[in-house]
């Protein structure tokens, strides 16, 4: 089973491979703002402490709302310091202690220019018409919006378990922040497909992680809560969204580089695949990987069998930590989902509920991923309010 998923990952990451040599991990091209520098040395810092804050101009999509950018320092999945960045929007003249809504945007990218906090200042069509649409109402009920870059300073795409912990220190952050007024806030999560499995390992996180954050609630919908079967639904042969699963290579390789060394196994077509993607965002992604397959790019496949590399794919996999929200959650899913098993979400929500977490799960009229997206939101935004309000938090468990 494991042999299928690992040679998934090395047909993704060979086709993103650039021309610098079969054993380097290939990082994104450093960021020319210095805001989003690392700093020297984060060795006296704490997760959630505030390195930086920059007032932002302003954003025709959503008047009468300021933009922060916020540098805090966070966690990888090493346990090293790293600095990571998170973007607020709130509402003009917000009164102090408003809710703060704290939402992991779909980030399919491999390079900084496919953060968050920089998309919001492009014409984005997904941004415009999917995300924002939602984060306006939110702005118009007086929700301070949270919106972390929460693949971290690396993009390391795939690496589901850091981007918990970005979301967490995030929040930390912005409670620390004095101009914003939201250090005694309700807050709450959300977050759809690759946001929602930020969300989803926050919430899972946070009882170990950040004990001393109290959150109303996590709304994630379209979660990949197993990368393990994930990747073995997709086979050998040709996948219409192959480029994901290679982004999702290259980014667990540059997050753990010694455990996951998936350059290793790349063939020439898919050194010059991974050059071509490194820097890229969804839509250049998906190009690069339409209609390929695994055994396009495989050099050897020697490391399918490797304990480490499979360990790496586990740690990322919720379905298979131990761990369990203890705020309320609300999920949401489409009930054929070509893209992520749904399976594991059943498995994952099912122990929350067997462990005491009290959960409400829906299933969307749709067999269709991202239009699940757009029809689970009224409920989750409605479940949200009420956990933003202190409402007592239902369950179908």
């Amino acid at each position: 089973m494991f042999r299928s998923v690992l040679i998934c990952f090395v047909a993704a990451v060979l086709m993103l491979v650039p021309a610098v040599g079969h054993g380097a991990p290939l990082y994104p091209s450093a960021d020319p703002d210095p805001f989003y520098t690392q700093p020297e040395d984060l060795s006296g810092t704490e997760p959630g402490d505030v390195l930086g804050v920059r007032a932002m101009p302003p954003l025709a999509m959503f008047p009468d709302t300021t933009v922060t950018l916020i540098q805090f320092r966070s966690t990888n999945s090493a346990g090293e310091p790293i600095a990571a960045t998170t973007t607020v929007l709130q509402p003009v003249n917000q009164p102090a202690d408003a809710p703060v809504l704290s939402y992991q945007h779909i980030i399919n990218g491999l390079g900084v220019r496919c953060a968050v906090s920089k998309v919001l200042y492009t014409d984005d069509p997904n941004l415009m018409v999917r995300e924002g649409v939602a984060w306006n109402i939110a702005l118009r009920r007086g929700w301070t919006m949270v919106l972390p870059d929460h693949l971290g300073p690396d993009f390391a795409y795939g690496a589901a378990k850091l981007g918990g912990q970005v979301t967490l220190d995030g929040i930390r952050a912005v409670r620390q922040v004095e101009q914003l007024r939201v250090r005694h806030s309700r807050v709450a999560m959300a977050g759809y497909s690759g946001g929602g499995m930020a969300t989803a390992w926050a919430a899972a996180l946070q009882p170990d992680y950040a004990p001393e954050l109290e959150l109303a609630g996590a709304a994630m919908g379209g979660v990949p809560m197993n990368l393990v079967s994930m990747l073995e639904g997709l086979g050998f042969g040709s996948h219409p969204v192959f480029g994901l699963a290679l982004a999702a290579a290259i980014g667990l390789e540059r997050e753990y580089p010694e455990r996951f060394p998936i350059s290793e196994q790349m063939n020439a077509s898919g050194l010059a695949a991974r050059a071509s993607i490194a820097d890229a965002c969804t839509n250049e992604i998906l190009g690069a990987g339409a209609g390929r397959g695994i055994l396009d790019f495989a050099a050897t496949t020697s490391m399918i069998d490797d304990p480490q590399a499979r360990g790496v794919v586990e740690e990322n996999s919720l379905e298979l930590y131990s761990g369990t929200p203890t705020m309320p959650v609300f999920e949401w899913h489409s009930p054929i989902d070509g893209l992520i098993p749904v399976d594991a979400i059943t498995a994952t929500t099912q122990r929350w509920c067997a462990a005491g977490t009290p959960v409400v799960s829906e299933s969307t009229p749709t067999p269709d991923h991202l239009t699940a997206a757009v029809l689970g939101l009224p409920s989750a935004l409605r479940w949200l309010d009420a956990r933003l309000q202190g409402e007592p938090a239902p369950s179908t468990c």
